[in-house]
């Protein structure tokens, strides 16, 4: 979260150079579609024609954590996956987030996290999500290139 501006095309440029070496056919993303990196993720996979499947963490996730400005992208994803599974969590939360975390390294080969390095508050961060990949053997790829900054965390606009 909290990718924006200038950080966003610089990851985004990033994501595609590291995804462009797998080939379209074989290519499957997870994303949770939180906004930010995993949006800017879920995106690339589908604009170099691979597959996505969507991890939702809650039954009110679109409603309570998907701003307006965000909505358009996040639907446009959930309408280009191949399939999309909302987690039996009522509500959005830490609780809902670690185990869409969970879910996803289940399903995966690679971890690839847009992630500054700082440790996550708790363990539906993608602090927590490299953490547990770590610990369960699956591959991390950190995307974090020279120059990216979080929104505001130098005055980079939202």
């Amino acid at each position: 979260m909290d990718i924006a501006g200038k950080t966003a095309e610089v990851v985004v440029a990033a994501l595609r150079a590291h995804l462009a070496g797998v080939d379209p056919a074989a290519l499957v993303g997870v994303s949770c579609l939180a906004p930010g990196a995993d949006t800017l993720f879920a995106e690339a996979v589908v604009e170099l024609g691979g597959r996505l499947r969507v991890l939702i963490p809650s039954a009110d996730y679109r409603r309570t954590q998907v701003s307006a400005a965000d909505a358009g992208r996040f639907d446009a994803a959930v309408a280009a996956a191949e399939s999309v599974t909302v987690l039996p969590f009522e509500t959005a939360g830490p609780q809902a987030y670690e185990a869409a975390n969970h879910e996803m390294l289940d399903m995966v080969d690679e971890l690839v996290a847009v992630w500054d390095g700082k440790p996550a508050p708790d363990g539906g961060g993608t602090g927590g999500a490299v953490a547990e990949a770590r610990r369960r053997g699956v591959p991390v790829v950190i995307i974090w290139p020279d120059g990216a900054v979080r929104a505001g965390a130098s005055g980079e606009a939202h």
